[in-house]
């Protein structure tokens, strides 16, 4: 795999300007006494960061007690630019955002062809088009981080295995590289999630927390004590793979009663139909319809969104009692109806979780958003290029 270039080569620096871009603005202070330094230590350290221009001072933090007011330092992040690629398997979408993973620009393409030649080719153009289109002057872009949905071996680049693509042992990163002449990370798409989450969101404070998602598919990625959490071989946390029904409806991966056949936005349309709701609605109709629909149509849905929330809320208490995690964010597309299977899923997780393990956890969601799968993919970018312990 093709590896961007560290920013700052100094591990304690790259410590410090990690703590800045995460939690910025921040005085010297605050830097010290977060990674245990000496005050002189993050003075001589931040003298190069604030020279080389990626780092600036801004403003003032009020004094206390007798001490002088600090200044504050921030992170120039718009010197520095990320490109996001979302891989689905009916489009391509990438973004353009600044080294702090704030979005600047985004595009999407249609897929014609699931071949990866195909599928890279599209990327590879997006890739170009949104260098072109942002005239990004001298600022420089880091490289290009790619989300799939499945099992990719990081290290290597490799897409081994992607249900919804078709993709068996598909090389990622090398071929997008050669084309592009960028360094680009790849991992599964909900690892990204947890990247964005522990770097910019709701993780940020938090060193052992679950990201799921619900929408086309259900996943699932981990952060265990500051550590990404991918297993022996790139498989960890599958969760929408957990096998909750023995009877239960045949799910993608070929088993039967997954989290996934019962909770995604696809079981979500079947479990609607069933019911009686009308055959041409999609996932958006289906909430709406569970808020304001005729009766018959109101009532499926209410009945589609139980079930799911049920099911999820059955992997979830799986994960609580195996793990006992503080924090589990729920994002993807899908969490535009979590009024409808939130308060299910909160009932099943109660229901099945030992002991305090519900009590133990809080529940936040990701809002949905456009660029959420992208972003997290450039995050994979950032955290290479800064190479902090952060995760």
């Amino acid at each position: 795999m093709t590896t961007p270039t560290a920013l700052v080569p100094d591990q304690t620096g790259a410590e410090i300007f990690a703590q800045v871009l995460t939690s910025g603005p921040v005085s010297r202070t605050v830097i010290a006494q977060r990674l245990g330094l000496s005050p002189s230590t993050v003075t001589r350290l931040l003298t190069p960061l604030i020279e080389g221009g990626y780092l600036s001072e801004t403003g003032q933090q009020s004094a206390t007690g007798l001490g002088r007011p600090q200044r504050l330092l921030r992170v120039n992040t718009e010197q520095h630019l990320v490109v996001g690629i979302q891989i689905a398997r009916t489009h391509v979408a990438a973004v353009l955002t600044d080294l702090g993973a704030r979005p600047l620009l985004r595009m999407e393409r249609s897929l014609t062809s699931l071949e990866p030649a195909h599928v890279l080719s599209v990327a590879a153009d997006l890739t170009a088009r949104l260098i072109a289109e942002a005239r990004t002057g001298d600022a420089k872009v880091l490289g290009i981080g790619v989300g799939v949905g499945g099992h990719v071996d990081a290290a290597a680049g490799v897409c081994r295995s992607a249900v919804r693509l078709g993709w068996t042992d598909v090389a990622v990163a090398s071929p997008l590289s050669e084309a592009t002449g960028l360094p680009v990370v790849v991992n599964n798409d909900v690892n990204a999630l947890v990247i964005a989450e522990r770097w910019f969101g709701e993780g940020r404070e938090v060193d052992s927390f679950a990201v799921i998602s619900v929408g086309r598919g259900v996943g699932g990625g981990l952060m265990l004590h500051g550590v990404l959490h991918s297993g022996a071989g790139g498989l960890a946390v599958e969760f929408g793979h957990l096998p909750i029904e023995p009877n239960g409806p045949d799910c993608a991966c070929g088993n039967r009663g997954c989290v996934e056949a019962l909770a995604s936005s696809d079981a979500v349309l079947r479990l609607f139909q069933e019911a009686g709701g009308r055959p041409d609605a999609d996932y958006d109709a289906v909430a709406e319809f569970a808020r304001s629909g005729t009766e018959i149509d109101r009532r499926a849905a209410l009945h589609a969104f139980s079930v799911a929330g049920d099911a999820l809320g059955r992997g979830l208490a799986c994960l609580c009692n195996l793990l006992n995690p503080g924090l589990i964010v729920i994002a993807g597309e899908g969490v535009v109806a979590y009024e409808h299977f939130g308060p299910a899923m909160t009932a099943a997780l109660e229901r099945h979780a030992v002991s305090t393990a519900a009590r133990d956890c809080v529940i936040k969601v990701d809002e949905a958003s456009e660029t959420l799968w992208a972003r997290g993919a450039a995050c994979l970018v950032i955290r290479e290029s800064v190479r902090a312990r952060l995760s």
